[in-house]
């Protein structure tokens, strides 16, 4: 049986609070035969954040939704037989004005981003946001991005960064500040990474990214911690104030996140922006909280984002 919306850290309570009396959006969502995805999407059907449409084996979703306590004619199952077919119709549906948003149900990112990438660009960089609370830090903090772009270059990082700007303004945080990352916090030419923080910080002084703060190269810990900046000498209106962390490639973006979550706590909602619609896209050991967050964030984006009808 699916119990109440559970509680959720004050923070992330917020932008469900910012989402209340948006109209829900119809969300497909993409192989929903496992669990944790159907109560996340049930979740977030009864918080009045969208209306699910399942994709997946009928056989196996059906049983599923009378399992968790919902009837299997709660919402429309729309058939496919593999997973490659779920995410073709789950697109199929964005493109046919069926669906506004995507969910990742029990699917690879790669096999869910292929058709995505195929039918639903936009003049906009795709790119993934992670939105985590934390008790011990006092505000959000994003890290960007974790599950699209395997090795940006200095450009696809700055619409990286540009996007996920957008996003937290539509969580109420203007002019965020933005660490680029790397291994440490000067410039060596042996370290790319370090070279392309610089640039995004010049970039950002003249007006290249818009309405943020961006320092780099920054290690995390001057990032996230002024005294460990101040023991360093770094002088930097980012350093223990950070909104956005943008991480020098996937696979350490990806490793921060998990890391996050896993040894310090954190409640991670997560999405795709930049395609055509806002695709939710948590880990598939997420629970249904991060579901939850996620679709909230997903609402705001379709509602409010000002980019000519592109998420």
């Amino acid at each position: 049986m699916i119990g109440p919306v559970p509680l959720l850290p004050p923070r992330l309570r917020r932008i469900m609070d910012l989402a209340q009396g948006l109209k829900p959006i119809p969300m497909a969502v993409v192989d929903a035969a496992e669990e944790h995805v159907l109560a996340g999407a049930h979740e977030a059907a009864q918080a009045g954040l969208i209306e699910p449409i399942l994709i997946g084996r009928r056989q196996l979703v059906e049983p599923l939704c009378e399992k968790m306590g919902f009837a299997s004619t709660a919402y429309p199952i729309i058939e496919a037989q593999s997973d490659a077919q779920a995410a073709e119709r789950g697109v199929q549906y964005v493109v046919e004005g069926r669906a506004a948003a995507l969910m990742k149900g029990w699917i690879h990112t790669d096999v869910l981003m292929h058709p995505v990438l195929a039918q639903l660009r936009t003049a906009r960089r795709v790119s993934h946001v992670f939105v985590a609370e934390l008790a011990t830090y006092h505000k959000l903090l994003c890290v960007t991005d974790a599950a699209i772009n395997i090795a940006p270059d200095l450009m696809t990082k700055a619409a990286i960064v540009q996007n996920a700007v957008d996003l937290v303004g539509l969580l109420g945080i203007e002019m965020p500040k933005v660490a680029a990352l790397s291994a440490v916090e000067v410039v060596k030419p042996a370290i790319a990474s370090t070279i392309d923080a610089a640039c995004l910080s010049k970039m950002a002084q003249r007006g290249q990214i818009h309405h943020a703060i961006v320092d780099g190269p920054l290690a995390f810990d001057n990032a996230i911690s002024r005294d460990a900046a101040r023991t360093k000498q770094i002088d930097s209106p980012v350093a223990g104030d950070v909104d956005i962390l943008l991480a020098p490639d996937l696979a350490s973006g990806n490793i921060l996140a998990k890391d996050l979550e896993y040894l310090a706590g954190a409640t991670l909602a997560g999405i795709v922006v930049g395609a055509r619609v806002p695709i939710v896209l948590p880990s598939r050991s997420d629970p249904p909280a991060a579901r939850l967050i996620s679709a909230a964030i997903a609402l705001l984006v379709h509602h409010r984002w000002d980019s000519g009808g592109e998420a």
